[in-house]
């Protein structure tokens, strides 16, 4: 992984709302530290300061525990997936202005396609019978490490589905750590739980210490 020169506060020396720090930059190697660091990145306001986060607790999705109920298992069966074949499609979606707490500004978008240009960064596209973009998650993967970052539908079930081929993928990939941030109503009721941030950076080293970088997410 590439040099930087921001030195990042600990983890834990989050204030009350989870913010380490202010300012830095988005360049490619910042931000892949920062998720090594345990932080990740989100502006305080559109195009705004950017905030280094690391909430206590952290919420994750272990991979074993994803949750396909029979409806979904239903749904599956109307899409067709892919991988990393429209990222840029995913991420605008994703930051649709019209959607409720967006938080993918100009700056957020510009870093991750960097990002995905290097491989770091990796999507999965839920596709209907006319091969339209109708879901899709994307994130970052570092060795045994992956940061779900946001997802998106515009049809019933199409955000799930999405996040159910992403876990069967990187459970073949043998990622040990899916990093889901917050945890929401949504993200419990297909599996996700939250943490200790301590027992989180415990989890997050040994993911780290995987051998290998920059992989990439394949489905069957």
């Amino acid at each position: 992984m590439p040099a930087q020169h921001w030195v990042f506060p600990p983890a834990d020396t989050a204030d009350q709302h989870g913010i380490v720090g202010v300012g830095a930059d988005l360049n490619a190697e910042t931000v892949l530290e920062a998720y090594c660091s345990g932080l990740f990145p989100m502006p305080l306001e559109t195009n705004g300061p950017i905030a280094w986060w690391s909430p206590d607790p952290r919420a994750i999705l272990p991979l074993e525990q994803f949750h396909t109920s029979r409806s979904l298992r239903k749904s599956l069966r109307r899409f067709h997936f892919t991988t990393n074949a429209n990222f840029e499609g995913v991420v605008r979606s994703c930051a649709n202005p019209a959607r409720p707490h967006g938080w993918i500004d100009d700056q957020m978008f510009d870093a991750y396609m960097r990002l995905h240009q290097l491989g770091w960064a990796h999507s999965v596209e839920v596709l209907n019978e006319y091969d339209e973009l109708v879901g899709g998650v994307y994130g970052i993967g570092i060795g045994g490490f992956f940061a779900g970052e946001s997802m998106f539908h515009t049809v019933t079930d199409a955000s799930k589905a999405a996040l159910h081929a992403l876990v069967s993928s990187l459970e073949a990939a043998g990622v040990e750590l899916f990093d889901v941030q917050w945890l929401t109503p949504h993200l419990e009721s297909l599996g996700a739980q939250e943490i200790a941030r301590s027992d989180y950076l415990d989890r997050l080293a040994r993911a780290l210490d995987r051998p290998g970088h920059n992989w990439r997410i394949h489905l069957e």
